[in-house]
């Protein structure tokens, strides 16, 4: 029973001004505000189809921009404007009449920049133009423990005096052409063909990678596998949250770690897909690793529809990579001449 009897006049006025908040709100957002998750056959989120995770926005935050987790709206578009300027100066005709580089330097990015995905948007969530995918520690960065950066496998190898070259098991796995980085939990922004495509049935989820033409299996509604079953990709379960596939990844092989996430076997990620319109998912991740890192990290970027007419495409990394010969024989003439 209510202590004090009802004010319906004030009643009124509040369920009033409710009414014009959600009616604000609703002219705001359009029909973004009305739009909902379509739904497969089985009732989930759908999130088929081939999507992008490309964007111009570095992992880590520049450290002047401190604890700036967005630009302006007008330093946005200024930067995005350079960006494409500097995209489109790629793609002139070389100077004929340009001079011989110096012996011995080589850049094969110039001859290969054509192939990059062209890397001119910056990062967009909850209308933010994000300074870097890292939303968490607040300073974007990564909050490594003291020598984090040589705790992994392969900083264990060169403590131990050993050399990438002094064996192809050395050598980390995407030069071995293992697995791609564009797959794997959580999946990294790569120079080029960094596309997925995302499959569906009632009990996986399958997320198919355009590089190394990785097939990621998601078990939905199930447990881990033993932690002594490790994985190139590590053992991934997920299950349904409301409009949101969360799908949860440990048991990763050592060796995983590379150049975008340096990680050791203790290396556990929460990924989290939110469909938000027709094109585009909201893609979050959390990595926890305590031998690497002091506290969790937090991750989030879009994943865009590919247009029309755009598919996947077979990349055809060759198994063992074909110039891993090259690599070893060149490395033991070296030893050699050192002698």
């Amino acid at each position: 029973m209510l202590g004090t009897p009802l004010d319906l006049g004030k009643l009124s006025k509040l369920f009033l001004c409710t009414a014009l908040v959600f009616l604000l709100i609703s002219n705001a957002f359009g029909s973004e505000s009305e739009w909902e998750a379509p739904r497969t056959e089985h009732g989930y989120p759908d999130l088929q189809g081939a999507w992008s995770n490309v964007n111009a926005t570095p992992i880590q935050r520049p450290r002047d921009l401190e604890s700036r987790r967005a630009y302006t709206e007008e330093e946005a578009l200024a930067l995005e404007s350079e960006l494409r300027a500097a995209s489109e100066q790629n793609f002139l005709p070389s100077d004929p009449n340009r001079a011989a580089p110096p012996i011995g330097d080589i850049s094969l990015r110039l001859a290969e920049i054509i192939n990059y995905d062209d890397m001119t948007n910056l990062a967009f969530i909850d209308g933010e133009y994000r300074t870097s995918l890292i939303v968490s520690p607040s300073n974007g960065r990564f909050p490594f423990t003291e020598n984090g950066r040589s705790k992994d496998i392969y900083g264990k190898w060169r403590a131990q005096g050993l050399n990438p070259w002094d064996g192809p098991e050395f050598l980390m796995i995407g030069e071995r052409c293992i697995t791609g980085n564009g797959t794997m939990p959580p999946m990294a922004i790569i120079g080029y063909n960094s596309n997925i495509q995302i499959v569906q049935t009632s009990d996986y989820v399958v997320v198919i990678g355009e590089m190394v033409n990785d097939a990621r299996i998601i078990r939905l509604d199930s447990v881990h596998q033993a932690p002594n079953m490790t994985k190139w990709m590590g053992d991934s379960i997920g299950y349904y949250e409301d409009d949101t596939l969360v799908v949860h990844t440990q048991n990763y092989r050592p060796e995983q770690s590379n150049m975008r996430l340096i990680s050791s076997e203790q290396l556990q990620v929460t990924e989290r897909f939110t469909p938000v319109s027709d094109d585009k998912i909201y893609y979050s991740f959390t990595v926890e690793d305590p031998v690497i890192y002091t506290e969790p990290v937090v991750f989030e970027f879009p994943l865009n529809r590919l247009e029309d007419g755009d598919w996947l495409y077979e990349f055809a990394c060759h198994e063992g990579n074909y110039s891993m010969t090259g690599i070893l024989a060149g490395a033991r003439r070296q030893e050699i001449e050192d002698k």
